[in-house]
């Protein structure tokens, strides 16, 4: 009886301690539930892309220009970070910003295929974007909000807001709900409809100063 007692009890330290490794070793992607699966990142690089997702007219709308200081929040494949660095240029800045370490490693090896010099990656967390305080111009959220979770969301935001200059600037890119396009299927309930986001913002002490229509999605400019 003693032994298996003894068995029972190594068994049981065992299994706890495999399981506070685990939860150590994946601490800093604390979102759950619709991450983008790393292996899915060359779903991310379709070939007209840049047709349907009008990385210029998103850069114009927020206002990021030459020398602004912006970032890229879920940056996946870093397709997006690269027209960031690119329109800012060598005397602006792009904060590339994920919750997963592969999408951090596959950014920063395009960034350097590419020589671009204006590009510093972060990890954050699910709720606190690891960003620095009240000094940005622009952050831009293309087709990750679903990723936050639905109880995390507002704090997300106002931990965005805190990184904003005061006449700083948030831009949300999701896809239309009930629509078709490239992103996930409709049916797939990881679309989020923009009263939700308009909702969420008011709640973070966040308005709506501009909306836009882009093919298969629609942008939602946030400031204070």
């Amino acid at each position: 009886m003693r032994a298996l007692t003894a068995i029972a009890i190594v068994a049981l330290l065992s299994t706890v301690d495999a399981g506070l490794q685990a939860r150590q070793q994946n601490r800093p992607e604390q979102r759950t539930g619709h991450l983008f699966p790393p292996e899915n990142l060359g779903l991310l690089e379709s070939p007209d892309r840049d047709d349907w997702q009008k990385p210029e007219q998103i850069m114009d709308t927020l206002g990021i220009a030459e020398g602004s200081k912006v970032a890229d929040i879920g940056i996946g494949s870093g397709w997006f970070t690269v027209r960031l660095a690119r329109r800012v240029g060598p005397n602006g800045l792009v904060y590339a910003e994920d919750v997963q370490r592969q999408m951090l490693e596959a950014t920063r090896r395009r960034v350097s295929r590419e020589g671009l010099k204006n590009v510093d990656t972060r990890q954050g967390t699910g709720t606190d974007p690891n960003l620095p305080a009240r000094a940005l111009d622009a952050i831009l959220m293309v087709d990750m909000y679903p990723e936050v979770e639905v109880d995390d969301r507002v704090t997300f935001l106002r931990n965005l807001a805190a990184a904003l200059k005061p006449n700083g600037r948030i831009g949300v890119v999701n896809y239309k709900p009930g629509q078709g396009g490239p992103g996930p299927a409709p049916n797939e309930g990881v679309r989020v409809d923009s009263s939700a986001v308009e909702a969420d913002a008011r709640a973070a002490g966040l308005r709506v100063l501009r909306r836009e229509n882009l093919p298969f999605q629609y942008l939602m400019v946030l400031g204070r």
